[in-house]
């Protein structure tokens, strides 16, 4: 046999055969302090006869490691049960596993003691003691490739930062002007220009309508931003309807251009798809709404510079503006008048 099975049973002559049956075995009969050992419990009933489990909570001079729970099967003979239970001791010397009890109907039904020794693991008296070693500091192989790696990452951060800013050199536009050195267009010249690409490309027939109307909106905020100083590039269209509001529009032309951001809207999240005509329609109505926001701009400015000169003809002298020099000398502005 593979183990040393020590196991102490009932014994129950031939003509009870029925009588229950209890049995208790470890796997090792001889352990070295602090070793596991299997003890497996065994109890086989007539029928359908209650049986009571002992209640294990401690063993003289051994301590429970693990409980496995209670498993049964039935077999032509009766009810069998069984449970595993792995116990070990701290307490050199030959112990005994003491009788358990187990109750069958109004009848206990005992088991035999198990008997188990406990002993020292071996050792040479004759050696001498081993001293305790001080904490031993294990070299980290990996240390010498930190250098390695921190330089490598710090290389592939400065091509990086290398490959974007000469990106951004390339980009049209990127430094405020165009690439040729140009100065940048004014609002209204930068959107006429980007309304002529969209025709002369035919957007909204050669490409994806939602493009279309994006680029339409972009256009349109970009040169309410830029002329007329409205924060629109983070405003939804309905913010932006309502910002327009208050420019000076007519009320059919701002009812039109309403309209065409509410259009662009359901192009865009409803996935709504206009007639060809329409697309013409709303482009006519952004181009149409830039000039006149354009127009109204200018007249602004012309007011405001009038009204700038006469306050300074009211504070000179006659039709002259003092350049604060006291001489008389008239401004370009009033060379122009």
């Amino acid at each position: 046999m593979g183990k040393d099975l020590c196991a102490q049973s009932t014994r129950i002559p031939k003509s009870q055969a029925q009588a229950p049956q209890v049995h208790a075995t470890v796997d090792k009969s001889r352990i070295l302090i602090g070793e596991p050992i299997q003890l497996m419990l065994e109890a086989t009933v007539a029928g359908n006869a209650p049986l009571t489990w002992p209640a294990l909570d401690s063993l003289p001079h051994f301590e429970f490691v693990g409980k496995g729970t209670v498993d049964s099967t039935v077999r032509p003979d009766g009810r069998y049960y069984r449970q595993y239970l792995t116990v070990t001791s701290f307490d050199s010397g030959t112990h005994a596993i003491p009788r358990l009890s187990f109750t069958v109907g109004s009848k206990r039904v005992f088991t035999d003691s198990v008997r188990v020794e406990v002993d020292f693991s071996k050792f040479d008296p004759k050696q001498d003691y081993h001293d305790i070693r001080d904490i031993i500091d294990v070299p980290n192989p990996y240390v010498k490739w930190i250098a390695w790696i921190v330089g490598a990452v710090t290389l592939l951060c400065l091509a990086l930062a290398i490959w974007l800013v000469g990106r951004r050199r390339l980009l049209p536009g990127a430094d405020g002007a165009s690439r040729r050195g140009q100065p940048l267009l004014s609002p209204y010249d930068q959107a006429m220009r980007q309304l002529d690409e969209l025709a002369l490309q035919k957007a909204w027939e050669n490409g994806p309508v939602k493009t279309y109307y994006t680029q339409l909106n972009d256009v349109l905020r970009l040169f309410v931003l830029r002329r007329l100083g409205i924060a629109s590039l983070a405003e939804t269209n309905e913010e932006l309807i309502r910002g327009l509001r208050g420019v000076g529009l007519s009320e059919q032309a701002y009812a039109s251009l309403a309209e065409t951001l509410r259009m662009s809207d359901f192009v865009k999240f409803a996935k709504y798809v206009p007639a060809a005509i329409d697309n013409e329609h709303h482009f006519g109505v952004i181009r149409s709404s830039v000039g006149h926001m354009e127009q109204i701009a200018r007249d602004v400015d012309a007011a405001q510079e009038q009204a700038m000169l006469a306050a300074a003809a009211a504070g000179g002298s006659g039709a002259t503006v003092g350049n604060g020099r006291g001489d008389g000398t008239m401004t370009e502005k009033n060379r122009r008048q």
